[in-house]
C-alpha cells in the first residue's frame, strides 16, 4: 500500500504550486535555453526549500524571532542566482546567459554574497522585517497580484488589505532606512544621509540640485533613494533590483505580464518583463525576452529616476548593437556603428516580407525623414555604401499604423512602448525607425534589437510572430540619450512605411 502523503509533503506541494512558476520565469532568463531553464529552476527549488527549512529550524533567538529569511518567492529566486553561480564556477556557464556570466564574475555579483553591510539595501530590509510582512510587499509589489487575491493566500482579510499594504511598506522604508545609515559609508555620503531621508519622504518636496548631482554618480545612495520613496510608483523595480540582482526588471516586466493574462491588465512597471518552446534552441519561444545589463546600478538609478528626477516632454528611444542573445543585446565589436545623422544612409539589407520568419537582425537603413508629414517613408531595400543615397519614394495608403510612447524619462535614460496596428495578417515581423539624437537603446522586451547609428531594428520573438489582420503588435525597452530626446521617425513595418498614431 502505497505511503499516505505527511503534512509536510502537502505544504511542500502547496508551495511547488505557488511558487514554480515565478521560479521558471527567472530562470528561463538566466539561461540559454528552455530545457536547462527546467534545470536551473528544479536544482534552485530544491536548494531554497532545504534554505527555508533549515532557517525553520533555527534555534529562536533571545529576542523572540528566528534568524531573519526571505518570504518563499524571493528566496527562491536567490537560490536560483546561487545554483548559476554554482554552474559557473563548475564550468556548466555555457548553459547561461552570456550577460549573466559575465555580471557573476563581476563586483556587482558580489555584493549579493558578501559582507551583509555591504549588500543591497533594499535586499537587507526586506530581510529584516517579519516574514509575512514581507511576503506581503512582495506578492503586491512584484508579483503584481490584486490585493484581494494576496489576502486571500496569506488569510487576510481583504477588507483591510490595503491599509496593511501601506503600513508594510512603511515598515519597509523604516528598515531600509535602518539599513543605510548602517552602511559604511564616506563623509559625502554622510552628510546627505539626513537629508535623502527628508526629500524622499514627501512627494511634493524638491531634492536639492547637489544632492541629484550625488545620487547620479553614488549607486550606493542611488538604491537607497529608491528604497525610501514610496511615492512614484519606483518600488517595485527598487525590490526587484535589490533583492534578485541580475535580470531583476526583466522578472519584474514579466510577473506583471503575466499577471494581466491571468487577471487582466494591471497597473505598469515604471522603470524601467513565461514558458519556452519544448525543444532546446537560443532562439526558443519566450513570453518576453529581456535581461537586466548592470541590473544593480541600473535598477536603482531608474527607479530613481522616475521618483526623483524632472519628467520630460519629449520622446526618443535606442539600441544596443547587435544582439548574441535574443534577451540581451551585446554590443559586437565586429560591427562599425556609423553617425546617427538621420540624412546620412548606411549599409541596407531588404527586410522581410508580411509572411517571412525574420532572423538575426539586420543593420537596416531608412530613408531621409519626408518633411510636413507624420508618414515614414520605405526602405529602398537594396545594399548601399556609405555613398549612396536614398531616394524617397512617395506611399500609398499605409497598411500600418505606429504609436510611440514615452512612459517615463529621467536625467539620462527613459522607457518607452511601439505599438504596430496591421491591416495585414503577418507571420513574422521587423519594425525599424530612426531617431535624431543619438538615442541609444539599451534592453527591449517582446522583441529582439539590433541598432545601427541611429537605425533601430526591432524583429519578432519566437512567440509573437503571427500578428492577424487588423491586429496589434507591441514591445517596450530601455534607452539612454543626452541633449535631446525628441520623437524617432521613418517607422516602418516589413519594410513598408508607417503612419504615425
Amino acid at each position: 500500500m502505497p505511503d499516505l502523503p505527511t503534512p509536510q509533503d502537502a505544504a511542500e506541494a502547496a508551495l511547488f504550486s505557488e511558487c514554480w512558476d515565478a521560479v521558471l520565469s527567472y530562470a528561463d532568463l538566466c539561461t540559454s535555453g528552455s530545457l536547462t531553464a527546467n534545470q536551473l529552476a528544479t536544482e534552485a527549488f530544491a536548494l531554497g526549500m532545504h534554505e527555508a527549512r533549515d532557517a525553520d529550524f533555527t534555534p529562536v533567538r533571545s529576542s523572540g524571532r528566528r534568524a531573519a529569511r526571505l518570504p518563499m518567492i524571493p528566496l527562491l529566486l536567490t537560490a536560483v542566482r546561487t545554483t548559476a553561480a554554482a554552474w559557473e564556477a563548475e564550468g556548466l556557464g555555457h548553459k547561461l546567459d552570456p550577460d549573466l556570466r559575465l555580471w557573476l564574475n563581476s563586483e556587482k555579483a558580489a555584493r549579493y554574497t558578501g559582507t551583509p553591510l555591504q549588500r543591497p539595501v533594499a535586499l537587507r530590509g526586506l530581510r529584516d522585517m517579519q516574514e509575512a510582512d514581507a511576503e506581503l510587499l512582495w506578492l503586491a509589489e512584484v508579483e503584481a497580484l490584486p490585493l484581494p487575491s494576496v489576502a486571500r493566500r496569506l488569510g487576510l482579510d481583504p477588507a483591510v488589505a490595503a491599509q496593511e499594504l501601506e503600513q508594510v511598506r512603511g515598515l519597509f522604508r523604516d528598515r531600509c532606512h535602518r539599513a543605510h545609515l548602517d552602511t559604511p559609508m564616506d563623509a559625502e555620503c554622510r552628510s546627505y544621509a539626513r537629508l535623502l531621508d527628508a526629500v524622499t519622504r514627501s512627494s511634493a518636496a524638491d531634492t536639492p540640485d547637489d544632492l541629484s548631482r550625488h545620487l547620479a554618480t553614488c549607486v550606493q545612495c542611488a538604491e537607497a533613494a529608491a528604497c525610501l520613496r514610496l511615492h512614484g510608483g519606483g518600488l517595485p523595480a527598487a525590490l526587484a533590483g535589490g533583492v534578485i540582482g541580475w535580470g531583476g526588471l526583466a522578472y519584474l516586466e514579466r510577473r506583471r505580464r503575466a499577471a494581466e493574462v491571468r487577471l487582466g491588465p494591471v497597473r505598469p512597471v515604471i522603470a524601467d518583463h513565461d514558458g519556452g518552446d519544448p525543444k532546446e534552441s537560443s532562439g526558443r519561444g519566450k513570453v518576453l525576452r529581456h535581461g537586466l545589463l548592470g541590473a544593480a546600478v541600473l535598477i536603482s538609478l531608474v527607479a530613481l529616476g522616475v521618483s526623483m528626477m524632472p519628467m520630460g516632454g519629449g520622446s526618443g528611444d535606442d539600441t544596443a548593437s547587435a544582439s548574441q542573445d535574443d534577451r540581451q543585446p551585446v554590443a559586437d565589436p565586429t560591427v562599425a556603428v556609423p553617425s546617427a545623422d538621420p540624412t546620412r544612409t548606411h549599409a541596407a539589407s531588404a527586410a522581410p516580407s508580411s509572411s517571412a520568419t525574420t532572423g538575426k537582425p539586420a543593420h537596416d537603413n531608412p530613408d531621409p525623414e519626408p518633411q510636413g508629414t507624420s508618414t515614414a517613408t520605405a526602405s529602398t531595400g537594396h545594399h548601399a555604401t556609405d555613398t549612396d543615397t536614398a531616394t524617397p519614394t512617395a506611399s500609398t495608403a499605409a497598411t500600418c499604423r505606429v504609436s510611440y510612447d514615452l512612459v517615463n524619462q529621467w536625467t539620462d535614460g527613459f522607457q518607452s512602448t511601439v505599438t504596430v496596428s496591421t491591416t495585414q495578417a503577418l507571420s513574422g515581423w521587423r519594425v525599424q525607425w530612426s531617431f535624431r539624437n543619438g538615442q541609444k537603446v539599451t534592453q527591449m522586451w517582446d522583441a529582439t534589437v539590433s541598432q545601427n547609428g541611429g537605425v533601430v531594428t526591432a524583429d519578432a520573438a519566437d512567440y509573437n510572430q503571427s500578428v492577424a489582420a487588423g491586429g496589434t503588435l507591441s514591445f517596450g525597452f530601455l534607452g539612454t540619450w543626452s541633449g535631446s530626446n525628441s520623437a524617432p521617425y521613418a517607422f516602418t513595418l516589413n519594410g513598408d512605411s508607417c503612419s504615425l498614431s
